[in-house]
């Protein structure tokens, strides 16, 4: 790709309108979803991590589904679900809402396939850990609160950082369930992955460039979230 990439255009078809739009789409709909992935993906690692339920093996299959699923299955299974026609979509739009090809379904398909990267990285975490900690605490009087806020979050920070950056860079490249789900449209769903897929039938140039730019992206979180054993 460093090879085919028309370096003095590169610049501007990086910049070109299409694509920062793309991008800027991106950038803000990767960070909704990352937003959504630590809200709902922690409390389900620390229910898998630290609870024992029936069926609690099924439950962890579920949340990791997305990770051997094609995303066009998950965008399928969003659109008949949130679509027009969908289970829960004709309740939606009776209020007046439409989320199917629209900026709210970009965010949703974006977290459907990034949650389990971040489950995965605060669950393998907090086993790690271990429960000891958070057991002293509260034979010490702390609410489950205060064992949440002063010993749970410190010990499963780095594992929360990395699940977040992979699942932001995961939600960064996600195409499948976008378009199937969201559409591409300029502006409002068509991200940069989009971008570079219509680019491809029209100027393999920019499509290339596009490309390019998030290898760099990826190279850059791989970087950021490996940290070699005996540094801290």
């Amino acid at each position: 790709m460093t090879l085919r990439v028309d370096w003095s255009r590169f610049g501007a078809l990086v910049t070109s309108e299409a694509a920062v739009a793309a991008l800027l789409l991106s950038l803000r709909t990767a960070a909704m979803s990352t937003v959504l992935c630590l809200v709902f993906g922690v409390p389900m690692a620390l229910a898998l991590a630290r609870s024992r339920f029936p069926g609690q093996r099924l439950v962890r299959a579920v949340v990791l589904l997305p990770l051997v699923l094609p995303p066009v299955v998950g965008g399928i299974a969003l659109l008949s679900t949130f679509g027009r026609r969908g289970l829960l979509g004709e309740t939606f739009e009776v209020l007046g809402i439409q989320i199917a090809f629209s900026t709210t379904a970009v965010v949703l398909a974006q977290t459907f396939v990034a949650l389990p990267f971040l489950v995965l990285s605060v669950e393998a975490t907090l086993r790690a850990s271990g429960a000891r900690f958070e057991a002293v605490a509260a034979t010490l009087g702390a609410t489950p609160g205060t064992v949440f806020r002063r010993v749970t979050l410190p010990l499963v920070l780095p594992g929360l950082v990395a699940g977040a950056v992979l699942a932001f860079a995961r939600a960064l490249g996600e195409f499948g369930a976008t378009l199937t789900f969201a559409g591409s449209l300029q502006g409002v769903t068509r991200t940069l992955p989009l971008e570079i897929y219509l680019q491809r039938e029209t100027d393999a140039d920019a499509a290339v460039a596009l490309a390019l730019l998030l290898v760099a992206v990826a190279l850059i979180v791989m970087v950021a979230t490996h940290r070699p054993r005996g540094l801290s």
